[in-house]
């Protein structure tokens, strides 16, 4: 089996491709604990997985459970990305004035990013890297804000019961 990265330094945006062998890669006990998990042959996820392979590639069924099982996040982009789509785990987040500090400061860093694009709002010619990089921030932003609501929602819900 190789341990070398066939996918160094690619970014925070993947193809679905990309996104399945780094979310097998990088699995809590790599792949072999994921092919364990998985009940499935281990030379047959590998090959399911791997970058270079054209001629095998997960059933609709495994590409479930592999979503269900790694729940790795640059693959639910990968899958929302050709919709248009942002996929959101609840997870809750306290609407404390901390909490709501910490998203004002994501919101002021994403919002500096953003910024740094004035070369392709400019001339209005954007580049496919610069709109998946955009794209990417936006998503983070609206994850964050999603997860502040939900908190203040749960605390909401625990008020009415007391």
């Amino acid at each position: 089996m190789s341990r070398v990265d066939l996918l160094p330094d690619s970014g925070p945006v993947f193809s679905l491709r990309q996104a399945l062998y780094r979310a097998g890669r990088d699995y809590h006990g790599g792949i072999t604990a994921l092919a364990h998990d998985l009940v499935m042959d281990l030379d047959a996820l590998q090959k399911k997985l791997k970058l270079d392979e054209e001629r095998r590639w997960p059933t609709p069924d495994e590409l479930e459970e592999i979503i269900g099982a790694t729940r790795d996040p640059r693959l639910l982009d990968a899958l929302m990305r050709p919709a248009g789509a942002v996929w959101y785990r609840p997870e809750p987040v306290s609407a404390t004035p901390t909490a709501l500090k910490a998203v004002g400061h994501l919101l002021v860093k994403e919002g500096q990013f953003v910024g740094s694009l004035h070369a392709g709002a400019a001339d209005n010619v954007w580049q496919p890297h610069e709109v998946a990089e955009l794209e990417y921030h936006g998503h983070q932003v609206i994850r964050a804000v999603l997860g502040i609501m939900a908190g203040a929602r749960a605390a909401m819900e625990v008020q009415k019961v007391d």
